[in-house]
């Protein structure tokens, strides 16, 4: 029930976010714009995968993290594009973000080989992940400076009358973060006992449930823009929060985790590895021709329902 009751209680949170974030491109443009939003969005991301670390889940962190991924790629961008009207997209700023994106999958085989040649938690497996953390998180910070030095360039204009103050909708963004890290803590410590009461196992929660829940901000946030027509706004959003998930937060989580008793490896399943590949794959087909599509969408939707499928059946490591 606590775990249910903190989900529902994510819902309104990622409404103001996206409500906020919506404000705010008034005044950066929609690629700074969705830069802010999945950086707030994701802030919760990490939070729970600290907790979580905390509480001896690893198997949880890297299910979720890798969820989250899928989940932005393939169902948030798919919904974005059924609900919002077809519109020309910024292809070029999509295909980089893609592009590090799918880095991030090609890096992540390493420590995943290691992970199955013994067990997924020993030392060895941390030593090879560190590096590889660092270098995602390098790669991200190069790349990202430049793509926002040219959105900043190119896409800054005048607020409508209607938008709020800039510093007003980056206060209140703060603030609905901080609340949602809140109700973030809450739902990874009554994770387990969720699990155990549906017969689930916790690798699916988390790679679904806890993805879903804990990328709030950046779904409902999405939705509700794609819905006002600001397709550019929606796709920036989905895409750049899977990229950002993928090289800033999976390695800040990593490296952090060595201040805690267990650190973190990055020894990702196969099954988390070929479904980020593919979410990957397939968002960038479809930003192929600079377009959004309801068609497009569709087949993303239907997509993640696969890997859902998939996740469920997979069971626990």
């Amino acid at each position: 029930m606590l775990f249910v009751l903190a989900a529902v209680a994510l819902v309104p949170l990622a409404w103001l976010i996206g409500e906020t974030t919506e404000h705010a491109a008034e005044h950066t443009g929609p690629g700074v714009g969705g830069f802010l939003n999945a950086s707030f969005g994701n802030a919760p991301e990490l939070i729970i995968a600290l907790f979580a670390i905390g509480d001896g889940l690893p198997e949880v962190v890297r299910g979720s993290l890798a969820g989250s991924v899928v989940s932005n790629l393939l169902l948030v961008f798919g919904v974005a594009q059924f609900v919002g009207p077809p519109k020309a997209i910024d292809r070029r700023s999509l295909l980089s973000q893609l592009a590090l994106a799918g880095a991030a999958v090609v890096l992540l085989v390493p420590p995943a080989v290691v992970g199955y040649t013994g067990p997924s938690e020993r030392h060895v497996a941390v030593v090879v992940s560190m590096p590889v953390a660092a270098a995602l998180l390098v790669l991200y910070l190069a790349v990202t400076v430049r793509n926002l030095r040219r959105h900043n360039r190119l896409e800054r204009a005048e607020a409508s009358e209607q938008a709020w103050p800039l510093p007003f909708a980056l206060g209140v963004l703060g603030v609905a973060t901080v609340a949602t890290a809140l109700v973030s803590a809450i739902l990874v410590h009554s994770l387990k006992g969720f699990a155990s009461a549906i017969g689930a196992s916790e690798f699916f929660i988390a790679a679904v449930i806890v993805a879903i829940v804990g990328n709030a901000a950046e779904h409902g946030g999405a939705v509700v823009i794609a819905r006002a027509g600001k397709m550019k706004l929606a796709s920036e959003i989905a895409v750049s929060s899977s990229a950002q998930v993928g090289l800033l937060v999976l390695p800040a989580v990593t490296l952090l985790s060595l201040f805690f008793a267990h650190a973190l490896p990055l020894s990702f399943r196969w099954e988390e590895l070929v479904a980020m590949g593919a979410a990957v794959a397939l968002a960038g087909k479809t930003v192929w021709d600079g377009e959004t599509s309801r068609a497009d969408g569709v087949v993303l939707i239907g997509a993640y329902a696969v890997v859902v499928i998939g996740f469920l059946f997979a069971g626990n490591r």
